[in-house]
């Protein structure tokens, strides 16, 4: 399957698309998030992906237990409400941050989180949409985003098998089959031993998906590891400098760490390669090296061929060794010294 997303093309033999997440990374200041999506385009970056939303779209203004964050955090101790407050990305900068991303050669889109904004979204243009873990369950919002025909890069993080089998029956149900499933675990920072990696085999099989991870953990080994297990998708939250604080900080890469990460996948990506058991010419002369069948000892014409006259040596200019059996206790035609590469031609 190939999705198309703006200029690229991801399938099972493309480059692993490599997303930076600005999300509350911002501090609410315009400058500090242009200056975070130049900083991940210098990364390696393919992407930088926002969020969409306001206080309101998410939940309402209320503060008793229902709506109090008390699930070991980073943001124990608010609302969620108060959280979004500090975390949301005006959405009048997301025009110009688009037009400034795409200036720099990044994809730019975002994740909406309610019918609002994914309007929004689609009047300024985005051409692929992310489906946060949380929101999972919200099969109406899904169905309506689905319905837009564009890329849906959605995250499993809380899901269930059943939620995941309904989600993607609900994209395909309004005509959406370009669905990459992104493994994620809904900790903040992820822990390595709950990170199950295996499980993005398992997406793509069980689903006929592309798949891949959204990453929250802090160790570069997680996503290079997801793309050695033939992940083509991955997303990680992307910060200038965790001492300038934020939300998202604790979890977030520094551009350094973005770009080591980076770096590294596209070198596994070089080293896993294609399916190939074609000899190319440096192989075939590699050859030369492999054993085959010498004379070890000189031999007199009408001499029986032994294991201490004939053996599989290197270099590899003799007969093959499975002949080796074969040949055994069958005679020599002529005379043939020690270091002769043995023939049928010269075996009676």
């Amino acid at each position: 399957m190939d999705i198309k997303i703006d200029t690229r093309i991801i399938n099972e033999n493309s480059p692993c698309f490599i997303i930076a997440e600005l999300s509350a990374n911002h501090n609410q200041n315009i400058d500090i998030a242009k200056q975070t999506i130049k900083a991940a385009k210098e990364s390696g970056a393919d992407a930088i992906k926002l969020q969409t939303y306001t206080p309101d779209t998410m939940t309402i203004d209320c503060d008793n237990e229902y709506f109090k964050i008390k699930q070991g955090t980073v943001w124990d101790g608010t609302t969620l409400y108060k959280l979004y407050e500090k975390a949301y990305t005006p959405w009048h900068w997301h025009k110009e941050l688009k037009e400034y991303a795409q200036k720099l050669g990044l994809i730019f889109f975002s994740t909406p989180f309610d019918k609002s904004a994914t309007d929004f979204l689609e009047e300024i243009g985005v051409e692929v949409y992310k489906v946060a873990s949380f929101e999972i369950t919200d099969i109406p919002l899904i169905e309506y985003i689905a319905s837009k025909g564009k890329p849906m890069i959605i995250s499993t993080g809380i899901a269930t098998l059943q939620d995941l089998e309904l989600v993607v029956n609900t994209c395909k149900k309004v005509g959406n089959d370009k669905i990459i499933l992104l493994k994620c675990t809904s900790s903040y920072p992820a822990k390595l031993e709950d990170c199950n990696l295996l499980t993005i085999l398992d997406l793509k099989e069980r689903f006929n998906v592309i798949s891949g991870l959204s990453d929250h953990s802090m160790e570069i080994e997680v996503p290079i590891t997801a793309v050695a297990l033939g992940g083509k998708v991955i997303e990680k939250h992307f910060i200038l400098d965790r001492n300038i604080g934020g939300l998202d900080s604790g979890f977030s890469m520094e551009p350094e760490e973005f770009k080591k990460m980076v770096d590294s996948i596209r070198k596994v990506e070089k080293s896993l390669g294609i399916i190939d058991y074609e000899l190319t010419e440096k192989k075939k002369k590699n050859r030369q090296f492999s054993r085959s069948l010498f004379v070890v000892n000189d031999m007199k014409a009408g001499e029986v061929i032994t294991e201490d006259n004939v053996r599989p040596i290197r270099p590899g200019f003799g007969m093959h060794p499975k002949y080796y059996n074969y040949i055994l206790g069958k005679k020599i035609k002529q005379d043939t010294k020690k270091g002769t590469p043995l023939t049928f031609e010269i075996i009676e």
